[in-house]
């Protein structure tokens, strides 16, 4: 079944090898659209900042690293041309802004484009366009790197045979290659170990049943569906060896925001003691929030929980809410998997380190950078 959907965007194309949600080709933002997957594998060329904010609001792109990424290339899409004036650019960052409610992500890339802008934008226009298309570039390389890195250092966590339950969808599509959660999965596959994977289906959007399985089954790697509600029946058959979920945003203390669902799974997780890791870059965790309670949480449309696709499954004037993430407390979680490496509770001192040796490890790159421009 072919279904329409958003035609503001100025052209739809199909690139049979591309496999990542978000690109830049030809001066132009391209999305995969992921509502339509299943089903139809169909890529949108968006060449207007404000038609990308409209898509990532109605789902055509989700994943905190995936909208961060088509946010960031739209503020350099709308700044190029010579457009980049201080007031279009701040009325594009502005536009995006409140897109971000748990994530940390999006905040976060929004200003590296805001401190890109403010060392360049005396200079000449196709200057300002390539620094800043440069810079969201970066932003999206650097999703791409850093789970592949921290995937390296999960895989080590999975058993060498076993079953892993994964919520919502933590992959290639959410964060714009490889994937975190997924990641940690395809780097035990590539290590040569075995693991089959239960996704949780991850009402109301379904991303597990539709995205989740989607990449799995792609990479051939064994992947069985399951509604939410059995989870508890195969944690109790023992046929769950470990869990891997993605976050949104991580408190200092270790507490996670992540899809809605993932609190149930965790307390389940420990009173079976099975393992329940979190795999998500340093991007996430939140030094100014002490603990999840200061982490807002996105409310999203009622609609999507009394629909099924097109399908209305509530009667008519039945309520509904939608929050679409909740929190897991740190000490549900067994350890937090990150590209400079595991941090195991106490959070607050293990993460804290994670991150001072990742600003070592920046200062070490941009001191390195330096001598080699100062050399030529």
């Amino acid at each position: 079944m072919v279904r329409r959907v958003d035609r503001r965007p100025a052209a739809v194309v199909s690139f049979a090898s591309m496999i990542h949600s978000v690109e830049w080709r030809g001066g132009a933002i391209v999305l995969l659209d992921q509502r339509l997957l299943p089903n139809q594998e169909v890529y949108r060329v968006y060449r207007d900042h404000r038609a990308v904010a409209r898509a990532i609001r109605d789902m055509v792109v989700r994943g905190a690293p995936a909208v961060a990424a088509a946010a960031a290339m739209a503020i350099a899409l709308a700044a190029r041309g010579g457009r980049g004036t201080r007031r279009n650019f701040d009325n594009a960052c502005n536009r995006f802004a409140p897109l971000a409610t748990t994530a940390a992500h999006l905040p976060s890339a929004i200003e590296r484009m805001r401190r890109a802008f403010a060392a360049i934008e005396d200079r000449a226009p196709d200057i300002v366009d390539e620094v800043l298309l440069q810079e969201a570039l970066s932003i999206r390389d650097e999703y791409r790197l850093n789970n592949q890195l921290l995937a390296q250092y999960g895989e080590s966590l999975l058993p060498r045979r076993g079953t892993i339950l994964t919520h919502g969808n933590a992959g290639t599509l959410a964060s714009c290659g490889y994937g975190s959660a997924l990641g940690v999965v395809r780097a035990a596959r590539e290590a040569g170990k075995r693991p089959s994977v239960l996704v949780a289906e991850t009402r109301p959007c379904l991303e597990g049943a539709r995205l989740t399985a989607w990449e799995l089954k792609r990479d051939k790697i064994p992947v069985t569906v399951i509604a939410d509600g059995m989870c508890g029946h195969f944690f109790q058959s023992g046929k769950i060896d470990a869990v891997v979920v993605g976050a949104d945003r991580i408190a200092a203390n270790g507490d996670t925001a992540s899809k809605i669902g993932t609190y149930t799974i965790a307390v389940l997780a420990a009173h079976h003691g099975v393992p329940f890791y979190v795999a998500s870059t340093l991007g996430s965790i939140d030094e100014g929030r002490a603990t999840g309670d200061a982490i807002p949480l996105e409310q999203r449309p009622a609609h999507e929980v009394t629909r099924v696709l097109d399908d209305s499954i509530v009667p008519r004037g039945v309520k509904a809410l939608h929050p679409a993430g909740d929190l897991t407390p740190g000490k549900l979680i067994s350890a937090i998997i990150t590209e400079h490496g595991v941090a195991k509770q106490p959070y607050k001192r293990s993460l804290a380190r994670l991150l001072t040796r990742a600003a070592s490890a920046a200062n070490a790159s941009h001191r390195s950078a330096g001598a080699r421009s100062h050399r030529r």
